[in-house]
């Protein structure tokens, strides 16, 4: 039992990186500010480099290290595994930990093969009849203004989907000389931009409409193939030695898309849009209004009702940071915004609830497979002239 009483949730933690470190706060900060039916205790964390793991593990607050994951899944003090690794390795980890009998949070995109999300699915169905629960991380979900969307979509106040436009916007490569990382090699990746980003726009398109994404017809470029070879990394940003290397991964993607209710979407995703650093745009617009967002003001929703009077009509700017609005009564006083860390506390959060209460997590691995059917026809279409591909 924990200090509070409640029964604790063991979390070992595979990856201690730029999603290492995010996912940590999430679970040092999740207690602190939630009343939860669990307590998670951060008991292990798991990388290769025995130095450079432990370093990490003091500096984020983790009990103890493993320098093989194999291990840290077979502790009888973990009850979650969480993921944070290159897609490469998702499928192996998740499966292994699912059969041992541990709950599963897989950072995005779920794998980096159809086949592996497919086989990643079944092994999370087999677990869930035997109560063991997996959800993937598509953490923008859990910030408030895009609930909110979600929300004035679910209560109709937009109407029937007619236009999704989505954009996920970065500038970190956009420097030729900026060095490879494991983002830019295909068989860790399994994508670049695409993947990567354009993931999260995907699977909240799908989200906040409530629709699913039919058929697509795509282009990928890249546009810089060659790259000095990393010395060193910090989060994104790294440092390059004087050898090259190339690049096997798509630099940008856009993509048209059609929507199970008739509507039409606009797809683009890119690290090389200057002056953009997360730039995670949507506008959805509908029979009776519009909703759009940026997450470079993440505290901001607007919202336009094609019903208000036309003098005195226009895109309504929320700010959402009332204590009605989503998750925002446990943190601070009204109007006193959130920031890019506070979606991975709400997503330890709704996971430890869920886990308490033994009810399936969104978004579930089923979840992550079908942004991974759309990724795939994506890449398809581009190889084909951007044929149209039916998911």
């Amino acid at each position: 039992m924990a200090e509070n009483g409640h029964p604790t949730l063991g979390i070992g933690m595979v990856g201690y990186s730029f999603m290492g470190a995010a996912h940590s706060q999430g679970w040092r900060t999740a207690p602190r500010f939630f009343d939860l039916p669990l307590a998670p205790e951060m008991r292990v964390l798991a990388g290769r480099n025995a130095a450079a793991v432990t370093a990490a593990a003091d500096k984020l607050g983790w009990d103890d290290v493993e320098t093989d994951w194999r291990k840290l899944v077979a502790r009888d003090d973990v009850d979650l595994v969480d993921i944070c690794t290159p897609g490469d390795t998702h499928a192996e980890i998740a499966i292994a930990a699912l059969e041992a009998g541990k709950h599963v949070l897989c950072e995005k995109p779920l794998a980096n093969t159809v086949a592996e999300a497919e086989l990643m699915v079944a092994a999370a169905e087999a677990a869930a009849a035997r109560g063991v629960l997996a959800t993937v991380g598509f953490t923008y979900r859990r910030v408030p203004a895009v609930q909110l969307a979600r929300q004035l979509v679910v209560d109709g106040r937009i109407g029937t989907i007619r236009h999704v436009r989505a954009q996920y916007l970065q500038d970190w490569i956009a420097d030729e000389t900026a060095p490879l990382s494991w983002r830019l090699d295909k068989t860790k990746a399994g994508s670049g931009a695409l993947g990567d980003i354009g993931a999260h726009i995907i699977d909240l398109a799908q989200f906040i409409t409530g629709e699913s994404i039919t058929g697509v017809s795509g282009i990928l470029e890249t546009f810089v193939d060659e790259r000095p070879i990393a010395t060193g990394f910090s989060g994104l940003s790294g440092t390059g030695g004087t050898e090259t290397g190339p690049v096997t991964v798509d630099d940008a993607a856009v993509f048209l898309a059609r929507l199970t209710g008739g509507g039409l979407g606009v797809f683009e995703a890119t690290r090389f849009a200057y002056g953009r650093k997360n730039a995670i745009r949507l506008e959805i617009n509908g029979s009776r209004g519009s909703v759009a967002f940026d997450f470079e003001d993440m505290n901001v929703l607007h919202f336009f009702d094609a019903s208000d009077d036309p003098q005195v009509a226009g895109f309504r700017r929320i700010v959402v940071t009332e204590p009605q609005h989503a998750y925002i009564a446990s943190w601070w006083p009204a109007g006193h915004g959130l920031g890019y860390e506070h979606a991975f506390t709400h997503q330890a959060v709704d996971l430890v609830r869920d886990v308490a209460a033994g009810t399936q997590p969104t978004p579930s691995f089923a979840d992550g497979l079908a942004v991974q059917r759309i990724l795939e026809a994506v890449e398809r279409s581009a190889a084909s002239d951007s044929d149209w591909q039916q998911i």
